[in-house]
């Protein structure tokens, strides 16, 4: 495939390595503003977006405009998330959104919705999530984090919302914590006063990140419609 990084900080350049060892060619490497580029003289297969906040919108509705499908890693700007889907079904191109690729956090997703359904109906448990992330992390909690928030309240109709430090009795505390050289640690604990349930997610660098959203861009290439992180791991355990 002919990738597009939208974003080449240091997770655009672990998705470059991983992706030319798969036999795929870079052919853009973006840091500006995407207008400035001649987009079909490319011949762009799929975008990759890890950019920041505020150009990820802009980065990600100007490729489906030139038919180009797009795989996005960036949180924080999930307020227009609907517009590009939206926007995504009118030009007929592609789309998977996902707080994190890694194969092995999407696992853990799926571990985590099955054990929230599997909580709810016992009230004398508890439930809280803490994020570890490196210093550089700008988003806070993670996108990572108010996923797996989200999962939990599908599944527990008694809990009402998340809240970052502070929470209410009917709200999920998320914990988020700032340390050196730390890629990413999730975990989700149900604690009563007899016992304590805990799953954790340790990442070891980028590269699970990194091989997922390539994995993801594999599994788009020449589709049409929105996906999820979902349909890449059902393709995966399929084969």
């Amino acid at each position: 495939m002919n990738i597009a990084l939208l974003g080449y900080g240091r997770m655009g350049k672990t998705i470059e390595e991983i992706a030319e060892n798969r036999g795929h060619k870079i052919v853009l490497k973006l840091n500006e503003d995407i207008e400035d580029h001649n987009l079909e003289e490319l011949e762009i297969d799929i975008a990759i977006d890890f950019s920041v906040p505020k150009a990820a919108f802009k980065n990600i509705t100007t490729c489906f405009q030139h038919n180009i499908p797009v795989v996005s890693g960036t949180t924080g700007w999930l307020d227009d998330y609907e517009k590009a889907r939206e926007i995504c079904k009118n030009e007929g191109s592609a789309f998977i959104y996902a707080s994190n690729f890694s194969l092995g956090v999407n696992v853990f997703f799926e571990l985590n919705q099955k054990l929230a359904g599997m909580m709810q109906g016992l009230e004398d448990y508890s439930v809280n999530i803490e994020e570890v992330h490196h210093l550089q992390k700008l988003d806070s909690p993670s996108g990572t984090a108010i996923t797996l928030a989200q999962q939990i309240l599908e599944e527990n109709s008694k809990l009402k919302g998340w809240q970052l430090d502070d929470a209410d009795e009917d709200e999920i505390p998320v914990t988020a914590k700032r340390e050196e050289n730390v890629p990413g640690t999730h975990t989700v604990t149900y604690e009563s006063n007899i016992d304590k349930i805990e799953i954790v997610h340790t990442a070891k660098s980028r590269q699970g990140f990194a091989l997922g959203a390539v994995v993801a861009a594999e599994y788009l290439k020449d589709k049409t419609g929105i996906f999820s992180m979902r349909d890449v791991l059902s393709d995966l355990f399929k084969n």
